[in-house]
């Protein structure tokens, strides 16, 4: 049977992981549109989506857990970001804003949920620091969101 540090470890994998996904189509989107400016900061999101799901495959690996996303990877990219598929194929940038502020939404639920679990402590460290920087993120494409309205 899993450990809680594992499944909390693996949801929060496939969570960085779909973001990353999402934050990289959200900008192929966002640069087509002519917003160069935002579709750069979407990939920085992305990049660092992919750092955060790193940092926790390295952890688990330190404590000797499995991390198998293979059978729930496919799953994870029909949550939070599902809607950047429709954003994506529209012409609208305030549409791909959207998707993207509401898979923030579901990024920091699930971080907010991970740190109700019993999780050991170095992985509470972790998945707080890392629970900030997605809160500024959310925050900052919010605003970004926000403005373009």
């Amino acid at each position: 049977m899993a450990s809680t540090d594992e499944k909390v470890t693996k949801d929060l994998i496939e969570t960085l992981e779909d973001g990353k996904v999402g934050f990289g189509k959200a900008a192929d989107k966002l640069e087509a549109d002519g917003r160069t400016d935002i579709a750069q900061q979407f990939r920085g999101y992305a990049d660092q989506r992919a750092s955060f799901a790193q940092e926790l495959r390295d952890l688990a690996a330190q404590y000797g857990d499995q991390i198998d996303e293979d059978s729930s990877l496919l799953g994870a990219l029909h949550r939070g970001w599902m809607s950047i598929k429709d954003a994506v194929s529209g012409n609208d940038p305030q549409g791909v804003l959207d998707a993207a502020e509401q898979g923030e939404d579901h990024a920091k639920a699930e971080y907010r949920d991970a740190l109700k679990a019993d999780i050991s402590a170095h992985l509470r460290t972790v998945v707080e620091r890392q629970a900030t920087q997605v809160k500024l993120v959310h925050d900052e494409v919010k605003a970004l969101r926000d403005r373009a309205a």
